[in-house]
């Protein structure tokens, strides 16, 4: 499994981390285990194969978020 680790500012609340969490499930829909946290500014998933990081990128920033980095690791 390869884990991926996003670096997400802007999430202020749990509604931010469950909409963070949204968005990912629909960019990468074979993630599992979608987690966001705003303490630590960062959302993680698993995936069987590694994702395609730009499209990712894209995707949280549309949701007025700002990704500010992915790190992918098997």
């Amino acid at each position: 499994m390869v884990r991926t680790v996003l670096k997400i500012d802007g999430m202020m609340c749990g509604m931010c981390e469950a909409h963070i969490c949204d968005t990912i499930r629909k960019a990468v829909p074979d993630a599992k285990k979608v987690a966001a946290s705003r303490k630590k500014k960062e959302a993680s998933f698993l995936t069987a194969v590694p994702v395609d990081a730009e499209l990712l990128k894209k995707a949280i920033d549309a949701t007025g978020y700002t990704c500010l980095g992915i790190v992918s690791e098997a």
